[in-house]
């Protein structure tokens, strides 16, 4: 690590994991969580959070989960119920849901379904075998596209939409639109933190002429 011009920079070949994670979870942030849910191969409910987690594309619609093998390097329950089923639900966590999900993310062994333990609700899939969570403000049904192996520790794991639960308060069937503080989606931060979305504003992005029109910038543009 070196500190030059009021930054320190971090070689990441110099890093442990645990240095590398304390890093990017402390400053790639607010995160949106995935409280995925799965089922087993006998038909046991799996519920647990994921912080690495987004949207990739739209056409076709993709979702991707970063999730860690445990210490043995054996699959987590929800990778293995993911590879065994080829199905998973993302279920989006709001403030009105934030205790029952951090009751989720407790280690329970693999024969414990976390929802009922959490007090939730499992309403059976439409289009895969596992189910949402009823109490959640918006669900997608996914099917596995692409699991990617990134090192015996960790696994992305790529996810297509096929159906999407969202509560009708929330969105406008005819403009698509949401509602964000009816949403009151919550996101992580670094450590034990979290953020709500409530802290919102609106930035519309500029054309080129806008900008030019401002002059509060020289932009350069390319024509190639």
């Amino acid at each position: 690590m070196t500190l030059q011009d009021g930054y320190h920079a971090f070689d990441f070949a110099d890093l442990s994991a645990r240095e590398a994670y304390k890093v990017m979870i402390g400053t790639i942030v607010p995160r949106p969580i995935a409280w995925v849910t799965t089922i087993s191969p006998d038909g046991v409910v799996n519920a647990a959070p994921y912080s690495f987690f987004n949207c990739l594309s739209a056409d076709p619609p993709i979702l991707a989960l970063g999730v860690e093998n445990k210490p043995d390097r054996s699959f987590k329950d929800t990778a293995y119920n993911i590879r065994m089923t080829e199905c998973f639900t993302v279920n989006i966590v709001d403030r009105a849901n934030v205790e029952a999900m951090s009751v989720t993310a407790a280690a329970f062994p693999p024969e414990v379904d976390e929802l009922e333990i959490a007090g939730l609700t499992a309403v059976p899939g439409d289009r895969v075998a596992c189910p949402r969570i009823a109490e959640a403000p918006v669900a997608f049904e996914c099917e596995r596209y692409l699991g990617i192996a990134v090192s015996s520790a960790r696994e992305i794991i790529l996810g297509r939409i096929v159906r999407a639960h969202i509560r009708d308060d929330i969105i406008d069937p005819d403009t698509f639109y949401s509602d964000h503080e009816k949403l009151d989606a919550l996101g992580r931060m670094g450590g034990n933190g979290y953020a709500g979305t409530l802290d919102y504003f609106d930035l519309p992005t500029p054309s080129v002429e806008d900008v030019r029109r401002s002059g509060k910038k020289q932009v350069q543009v390319s024509n190639t």
